[in-house]
């Protein structure tokens, strides 16, 4: 039984009861939000991950994207950076793996991984046309969806599916030609297979097995932004608002099924368009849960792009959006490493807490207000223990050991904490 028809006939599942107990809130609002599809539980019916809720008042999830390439697969490493995404808090993890045996890879992910998994199937689908020499354009609708089944077969989810790049939408980037064109690798696969083909997309033509096929897995469709910016300048087109178009059309389809989804959203976005884009999300979307990539507000900054874009995600949270996907320093550059993979999680966190501090979320501020009580007491542990990421501050503080063990190095003698506990003794306080 689908999670969303549960909700809705009133009856609590394992599933609620574990992300209500995780979020602190009631199982029975939670429900709700679930029943109208302003949350989504994020959980193939057929693994043990750790259930995760993303959307309306619920904490702001971190995923961090993974997977081998065609020019480095090791799966050994690739596991080591699924331990490493979790260690440092990621709540999902996507295998987006384009080299090497796929298959294995993602299957031995979404056993070592204790979060749900997502993956994109039709990178797989149209890399296997293309290496027994047909090419990426001769994929058949049928190999598309099987290979959706596949991946919900071997426990994914949620699917990254890019159902909104019709032939209808396509046409808007030929009319408006765009500075950067389309980055997303799914969409620009789609996008050749239909100009090729002169077909209709098939993710779109055939959204109703596709549902079929999620359903029987309680999984989550990831309605991907196939022509989602890549440059500032391609923010909020007409290409990416027609496409977000069709897909609050596909979010309305699937409710009516009691299948869940979300949304995906840009991209690259200048910082005084980043709250617009969630507005528009959410209005157009009947409020879908957002899961966003960065944004990017700058295009200039590779080596520091997890920096700008955690600005981004953090305003972008702030105004709404509920699952960020993180960006690590090594973006436009080259696959991440294990420690590129810690920095964009921990990085990535920093974002979503703030933003959920600012939203209000149940919790988020009282985490900020135990470490300021240490720190005003120096009490040097208890920092340690609740700060974000426990062993970089250790590493730090023991990097430069203050002459006093109850200051730092910063101000040593002159610390103002120390100085102000002396005054608030004298005075009684």
């Amino acid at each position: 039984m689908l999670v969303m028809k549960e909700a809705r006939d009133g009856r609590t599942t394992p599933e609620l009861e574990a992300v209500a107990r995780e979020e602190g809130i009631d199982v029975a609002l939670l429900a709700e939000q679930v029943a109208n599809g302003r949350v989504a539980i994020m959980k193939n019916a057929n693994n043990d991950h750790r259930p995760v809720g993303v959307g309306e008042g619920l904490r702001t999830k971190v995923n961090a994207n993974l997977g081998t390439s065609s020019d480095a697969s090791d799966i050994e490493e690739e596991l080591l950076k699924v331990d490493a995404a979790i260690e440092a808090g990621a709540d999902a993890v996507m295998d987006l793996s384009t080299g090497g045996d796929i298959d294995h890879i993602r299957r031995a992910v979404v056993e070592r991984s204790t979060v749900p998994v997502g993956s994109v199937p039709i990178y797989q689908a149209a890399i296997e046309a293309r290496r027994d020499g047909r090419g990426m354009v001769n994929m058949t609708s049928d190999e598309i969806l099987d290979g959706v089944r596949k991946h919900l077969d071997d426990g994914i989810d949620f699917v990254t599916v890019h159902c909104g790049v019709t032939r209808e939408v396509a046409g808007h980037c030929r009319r408006t030609p765009r500075l950067a064109d389309v980055v997303s690798r799914g969409g620009s696969f789609l996008m050749e297979w239909m100009s090729y083909n002169e077909k209709e997309n098939p993710l779109y033509e055939r959204y109703d097995e596709l549902m079929d096929i999620v359903g029987e897995y309680d999984a989550t469709i990831s309605l991907g932004d196939g022509l989602r910016p890549g440059a500032l300048a391609d923010a909020n087109d007409a290409a990416q608002i027609a496409e977000l178009t069709v897909i609050s059309e596909l979010v309305t389809r699937a409710r009516e099924r009691g299948v869940q989804t979300i949304v995906e959203g840009p991209g690259h976005v200048p910082l005084d368009l980043v709250a617009s884009s969630v507005e528009l999300e959410k209005s157009l979307c009947h409020g879908a849960p957002f899961y966003v990539l960065g944004p990017l507000v700058t295009d200039v900054a590779p080596g520091y792009d997890h920096i700008g874009a955690a600005i981004g995600g953090a305003v972008i949270a702030m105004s709404g959006a509920d699952f960020l996907c993180y960006v690590t320093p090594a973006e436009h550059l080259r696959l991440p490493t294990i420690e590129d993979v810690k920095e964009g999680v921990y990085t990535f966190r920093v974002a979503a807490h703030a933003a959920d501090i600012a939203k209000g979320v149940p919790g988020a501020r009282d985490w900020d207000d135990r470490f300021s009580a240490a720190r005003r007491a120096l009490d040097w542990d208890t920092m340690m223990e609740l700060c974000l990421n426990p062993e970089k501050a250790k590493t730090f503080r023991d990097a430069a050991p203050p002459s006093d063990g109850r200051l730092c190095s910063m101000c040593g003698e002159y610390c103002a904490v120390h100085k102000m506990s002396g005054v608030r003794e004298r005075e009684g306080k």
